[in-house]
């Protein structure tokens, strides 16, 4: 019978993955999430249509507040939302760590959730301009309005 091996065997390390909540009725936003999942080091990121109906959005937060704000969870479970949560996804890949540096200036990421906030009002029109354009949802939105 083989002795047990006294030294415990190193796991390597594996960060939890950050969580990306985006709503697939938009085409915008299908289109910008799109965008991210291909660039590299998004494998180290889990995308998750909001507006598919069986979508895990685990702890503190609700169907209703993941459509009508982008938000992110980062690896160490941090929810943060809008501006941060643009910024916590290009920490994360590569070809966008200099906009993550550019927005880690003081004041930049508040400049940032302000944009964001008067953005959010008209995402609706533009969403319908991407749709008319060409852009196509992730997940086709059954009644109500289109990239709410």
């Amino acid at each position: 019978m083989p002795l047990p091996d006294p030294k415990p065997q190193a796991r390597p390390h594996r960060p939890a993955k950050m969580t990306v909540y985006f709503d697939g009725s938009c085409p915008l936003c299908t289109v910008e999430i799109g965008h991210y999942a291909r660039q590299p080091g998004a494998e180290g990121i889990d995308f998750v249509d909001v507006a598919a109906g069986d979508a895990d959005l685990g702890p503190g937060l609700t169907r209703e507040a993941a459509m009508r704000r982008f938000h992110v969870r980062r690896g160490d479970g941090r929810l943060v939302s809008g501006a941060r949560g643009f910024v916590a996804i290009w920490q994360v890949l590569p070809r966008w760590r200099r906009a993550a540096r550019l927005a880690a200036l003081p004041g930049v990421t508040r400049l940032m959730e302000a944009a964001y906030r008067l953005f959010l009002p008209i995402r609706p029109a533009l969403s319908r301009l991407a749709g008319a354009l060409g852009a196509r949802a992730a997940t086709p939105r059954s009644g109500g309005r289109p990239g709410r």
